[in-house]
């Protein structure tokens, strides 16, 4: 079966005398990956449609795109409803924001998916998350126009950031700013402030110490893989202005930065939820020299509850617009 979703032409599999369901990559143990900030249109309304159809099979086996299978009909009858759910409340909410004219910057901050919904193992936001597919949905239904009008036609970054650096005092005034915003938790703030300061005096040490602070601090706050990403390189850039190096000698200072440049990214669980797993399901901890996990019994969880614990870490102003 075909359907629309991380790509224009995702497939599934259902194998009736099996009782066995392939989803491909519409099922992946994280929220979908419906937003990718750096990738071509996803198209989460149809997702959710697919996970309906999925849902009614009555699978006794899902064998996901990443992750581990679930089995049980009831198992895999709410682990599919509950990620469609997820799919559908983004983009009712997000439809009818935009029906009320609002700017793209409004709708982000003002759409919610139920915590009980992101609680669940399978839709941490561990590699996309829900603001991401907000503003994927305001691509497709809207286009790229935020409704800011100074956005359409917009002056040069560098040149916006001069002219804030001159009305404050300088850049590096700006770059203190950020620092006493980043010492407030107010992380997101203090990156404007960091990048104005940064565009307006690149070449500035001292302001890109405080943008790689900020940037640094912004990785090591965020849940799913691709912001800690676009973050992480935004801190290597200006560490790399700081020692006279290059980005991608600042990316790998750190065990987890040669990791992350090896290629290998995990997402879902915390070494120590890990753990924590094993020992519910009396896993033994791999042997020395073997890589992966260690072979035992999957983690337990309670009939017609997909929710035990959470399995290994996987590699890895429009016009209006209408209803469903």
């Amino acid at each position: 079966m075909h359907a629309r979703g991380e790509t224009d032409d995702h497939t599934w599999v259902w194998i009736p005398e099996l009782s066995t369901l392939c989803t491909g990559d519409l099922f992946i143990w994280n929220a979908p990956n419906a937003g990718n900030p750096q990738k071509a249109q996803r198209y989460p309304d149809e997702w959710a449609a697919a996970l309906r159809t999925m849902q009614e099979l009555g699978a006794e086996v899902l064998l996901p795109g990443h992750g581990v299978p679930v089995t049980g009909a009831d198992r895999v009858h709410q682990a599919l409803g509950e990620t469609a759910r997820l799919l559908e409340t983004l983009c009712e909410q997000t439809r009818a924001l935009m029906n009320e004219g609002l700017r793209l910057d409004e709708v982000v901050r003002r759409v919610h998916v139920p915590e009980e919904l992101l609680a669940r193992p399978y839709l941490r936001p561990a590699y996309d998350e829900p603001e991401f597919v907000v503003r994927n949905l305001w691509r497709l239904w809207g286009g790229w126009y935020d409704q800011n009008p100074a956005h359409l036609k917009p002056a040069p970054d560098a040149a916006v950031a001069r002219e804030y650096a001159a009305l404050a005092g300088g850049a590096t005034a700006l770059a203190d700013r950020a620092r006493e915003l980043l010492g407030r938790g107010e992380l997101r703030l203090a990156a404007h402030l960091a990048e104005a300061a940064a565009l307006a005096a690149p070449d500035d040490r001292s302001v890109a110490a405080a943008r790689a602070e900020v940037y640094g601090a912004r990785a090591a706050a965020e849940t799913s893989t691709m912001a800690r990403g676009v973050f992480a390189w935004a801190a290597a850039e200006s560490a790399a202005v700081v020692h006279g190096t290059d980005v991608a000698t600042e990316l790998t200072r750190t065990p987890e930065g040669r990791r992350r440049a090896a290629g290998v990214i995990s997402v879902g669980l915390t070494p120590a939820e890990t753990e924590a797993a094993r020992a519910a399901a009396a896993v033994p901890p791999p042997r020395p020299g073997h890589g992966g996990e260690a072979a035992g019994p999957r983690p337990p969880g309670k009939p017609g509850d997909p929710t035990g614990p959470r399995p290994p870490p996987g590699r890895r102003g429009a016009a209006p617009v209408p209803a469903a």
